[in-house]
């Protein structure tokens, strides 16, 4: 059917009529005027993609008039115009591609209908670790031990490039993907088939987000749902609450983006944003760079929201000139975003829309600080730090506590490595990273760190040999200009060599510590400390022996990897003594924002960014000698522990069942809040003595061969074994720290995939019992395809992560909510009766549902499929399922 809107369309310039667009302003309607900016872009895709059946004139009316039923739980559906994925949750996806082909075929289908739709692009940044460090080749030798380790991943990911259409692969070694995506991939405006429209998109990556710092409405979706909008979907989602953020005032001399970031982060964990979009205003605005903009934008998963935007003003359009952009594209980029109202200029409150609720931050009052040292929004002042430390010490176990007892708050343990002799305490610094997309693209804060290394090693400051130290760019354009402006070799003097292109410590690719630092940890049962500029410090993610992990910004990752500890006030104690015996305090090092500026402008140049990224997909020799398959269905090896075809759907048929009640479900697991996506399904390294261990074991492997559970996500066999694996999961069946439960039929303590299979094998089904947001953290698939592989029908928590919930919904997963006010405790749940969960032939969006104990007490939650569409992949018993059935139909 044609568009009900075609009337608004018409050219960008006269001169030019075959460039057209839809002139929103056109419509004639003054709400369009009042609308905040990020929701404008949602009323284009919808006015654009308006077909009357899967976008309807009733849904553009709904955007138009957010206002008034933005809080409501209205459905809209959204086409964004293109996926991103990064390698660890784009293997699973393209394994997923080619298991749909298989299927479709199966049913009479034609396979080739399998192929992205949307544009997709795939960055392979997750795969590189940080084996070796603080040495020449370490890039080199790091590198070479990523292509050994992940090449039949890679020929994998070759052979989708081929075999699909619309699907671009950027090789390893380039970068991070939000990096490589705001330096290099980010449109901004579209220009397609004769159309100009916003560029936006999802991504499987939480911190998709990134991009909404250059005007570019982003955010991060399962890898399930971003399948669906590779296949032609849209996203089916309840129109946000939009939380005007207004920035006022200029930072501090000394504050840097990450303090920003961090201060942001602790504010709007308290405001309440999740689910909702955060969009910036305010003169403070003007005043940050594009870069910093990113770095807020990055963050937005850690203060819960779901998008953070920032529209496009002049400072974007000079961001598009300085990283190379064609001019010529960039002229009319702007002119389009004119012509659609879509321009911003902060310092101009008139342009200032409506917002559901307007919060202010003034620059002025952000100081240093870090976040830690379990979460990324337990911010604390770098003043504080020293204090803040020694209280969590001795504080009862939690995200600010380790419960060491008082006469062991001195606890030393001395070590020797490499034939000298040192010392490490609690606070002792094993870790220090300059490290992810959140920091490493802003090169205010890493010619920071540089300036800083500098000033160190002129003052003769040392980093002590045992620390983990590391530097992984999130592209070369960073490594460019460091080299360039003269101080990368003070940065490889203290220990900051580059180690590899892509996420690594930050996503828990630290590789290991020296064997007599773990001894010592270990026999000391130390809090050692990881210092990150990442943006995630959960409990077990970055190293199993950091037990406190701070994020912080890359010249306090230098001063702390010089210090060794975090047990130090820097305002009162020197960082060390110069060989004139002098003490050196952090203030002597530090460099001035106006130091750090001048360097940029001289050597952060169009022209490295043209270099850089004119060659960036056919730079990678290992990569171009890859030879991979040419079919279009893939031939599956089964001696292949990486690229396995995944169960999902082996008793797949055309016809639809009625959904089923569940009925007598044993608890598999009883657990607490904030239990994050690293809980459920890691991506760090995989424990020698776990289930997937004794599997790939099994296989003929050795320790040295298992690599990462984030390697393996191509793998069912593997990744159902690492699920609820993190050694730090606390199930309150035991009541302590570990990847077990207990089996109540026979009152086993088993590892959690163990306990799953004895119940598969009875027949019996299986739910999680969980308190608040639940599945936080990474927008990790396999957090849902694992519990679904393990038997898992339903979860029942207090609340849950955005993401995760789509996931699970995604994967035929009930995701149950307990009513307002109640919990299990209320309730008197104690995880060991059994449980009947009543769903109707017809269930309805946020309905209650009735459960039933085997105690005869019964009680209703909410049943979280918050949308029509929703339901519908719930009767198909997922989102593929729903998609093979349309496409072989």
């Amino acid at each position: 059917m044609s568009n009900p809107f075609a009337c608004v369309v018409e050219p960008l310039d006269p001169s030019q009529p075959v460039k057209k667009f839809f002139n929103l302003y056109k419509l004639g309607d003054a709400r369009y005027g009042r609308l905040p900016f990020s929701i404008r872009v949602l009323l284009e895709a919808a006015i654009r993609n308006c077909d009357e059946f899967l976008v309807k004139k009733e849904d553009v009316e709904n955007i138009l008039n957010w206002k008034v039923v933005q809080h409501k739980n209205v459905e809209v559906p959204f086409s964004p115009a293109r996926v991103i994925l990064q390698d660890l949750t784009g293997v699973p996806a393209v394994v997923d591609f080619a298991a749909m082909r298989d299927a479709v075929k199966k049913l009479g289908g034609d396979p080739e209908k399998i192929n992205p739709i949307c544009p997709a692009d795939l960055v392979i940044d997750h795969s590189i670790q940080v084996d070796f460090n603080r040495r020449p080749d370490s890039l080199q030798k790091n590198q070479e031990l990523e292509f050994e380790r992940n090449k039949e991943r890679f020929e994998f990911l070759k052979w989708g490039s081929q075999a699909f259409h619309n699907m671009r692969i950027i090789p390893p070694g380039s970068g991070i993907v939000h990096q490589v995506n705001l330096e290099y991939l980010a449109r901004v405006v579209f220009d397609q088939n004769g159309y100009y429209y916003p560029d936006s998109l999802v991504g499987t990556d939480s911190h998709t987000t990134m991009i909404d710092g250059l005007g570019v409405l982003g955010w991060g979706v399962g890898g399930i749902e971003a399948e669906a909008v590779m296949l032609g979907q849209p996203i089916s989602m309840v129109l946000p609450e939009v939380i005007g953020y207004k920035l006022v005032g200029n930072p501090l001399p000394l504050v840097t983006s990450t303090d920003i970031v961090l201060t942001v982060t602790k504010h709007l964990r308290q405001v309440g944003v999740v689910g909702k979009f955060v969009e910036f205003l305010g003169p403070g605005v003007a005043q940050l760079s594009i870069a910093d903009r990113a770095t807020i934008a990055n963050m937005c998963p850690e203060y819960g929201a779901t998008a953070a935007f920032f529209p496009v003003d002049e400072v974007s359009i000079s961001y598009l000139i300085q990283t190379g952009r064609d001019e010529e594209k960039v002229k009319r980029i702007k002119s389009y975003l004119v012509a659609v109202g879509m321009f911003r200029d902060f310092t101009n409150s008139s342009q200032d829309p409506d917002f559901t609720q307007v919060v202010e931050l003034d620059l002025h009052t952000v100081v240093p600080c870090c976040s830690g040292p379990k979460r990324p929004q337990d911010k604390v002042a770098v003043s504080e730090m020293k204090k803040d430390f020694e209280t969590c010490l001795g504080a009862k176990q939690g995200f600010k506590g380790f419960q060491i007892a008082p006469d062991h708050h001195s606890d030393h343990v001395t070590f020797v490595h490499n034939g000298s002799s040192f010392e490490l305490t609690h606070g002792s610094v094993v870790i220090a990273a300059i490290t992810s997309c959140t920091n490493t693209s802003n090169p205010s804060v890493m010619l920071g760190a540089g300036l800083i290394a500098k000033k160190a090693v002129e003052a003769g400051l040392t980093v002590k040999p045992y620390i983990k130290t590391s530097l992984s760019p999130g592209s070369g354009v960073v490594t460019y200009y460091l080299r360039e402006s003269g101080v990368m070799p003070y940065l490889a003097q203290l220990g900051f060599d580059v180690v590899g292109y892509g996420c690594m410590t930050c996503i828990g690719n630290s590789g290991p510590l020296p064997e007599p630092v773990v001894e010592a940890i270990t026999q000391g049962d130390l809090i050692a400390v990881g210092v990150l500029s990442g943006n995630r410090n959960f409990e077990g993610r970055i190293h199993p022996n950091t037990r406190a992990n701070y994020l912080a910004s890359p010249p306090l990752v230098i001063a702390y990897a010089i210090a060794g500890t975090i047990r130090i006030d820097f305002e009162k104690e020197p960082l060390g003594v110069s060989a004139e015996g002098k003490k050196i305090f952090l203030k002597d090092i530090w460099p001035t924002r106006d130091e750090i500026q001048a360097v940029e402008r001289q050597y952060v140049i169009p022209g490295m960014f043209k270099e850089v990224y004119q060659k960036i997909e056919t730079v990678n020799e290992s990569w171009n000698a890859l030879d991979a398959p040419s079919d279009k269905l893939y031939t599956w090896d089964p001696k292949s522990t990486y690229i396995k075809s995944p169960p999902f759907f082996e008793n797949l048929t055309l016809e639809l069942l009625p959904p089923k009640s569940i009925v007598d479900a044993y608890v598999l697991l009883n657990l607490g809040d904030s239990v994050t996506t690293d809980h459920i399904s890691p991506a760090g390294n995989i424990a020698r003595n776990s289930p997937a261990a004794r599997y790939l074991t099994s296989r003929g492997l050795t320790p040295r061969e298992f690599n990462s559970y984030g390697s393996r996500r191509g793998n069912d066999a593997v990744m159902v074994r690492g699920t609820f694996a993190n050694i730090r999961l606390l199930n309150k069946f035991i009541n302590k720290q570990a990847p077990q439960t207990i089996h109540f039929p026979s009152g086993e303590t088993l590892d959690v995939f163990d306990a799953a299979e004895r119940y598969k094998q009875a027949g019996h089904p299986l739910i999680v019992l969980t308190g608040k947001e639940y599945g936080s953290g990474s927008s990790r698939d396999w957090a849902a395809k694992g519990p679904f592989l393990l038997g898992i029908k339903a979860i029942l928590a207090e609340s849950y992560e955005r993401i995760h919930r789509s996931n699970l919904v995604g994967m035929g997963v009930i995701p149950l909510q307990y009513l307002p006010g109640e919990d299990a405790e209320s309730l008197g749940l104690t995880g060991r009766e059994r449980y009947t969960v009543v769903i109707p032939e017809e269930p309805t969006p946020r309905m209650n549902v009735q459960i039933k104990l085997d105690t005869g007490k019964t009680f209703q939650a909410i049943l979280r499929f918050d949308t029509d569409v929703e339901l519908a992949y719930f009767r198909n018993g997922g989102i593929l399922n729903y998609m093979i059935r349309k496409m072989a139909s």
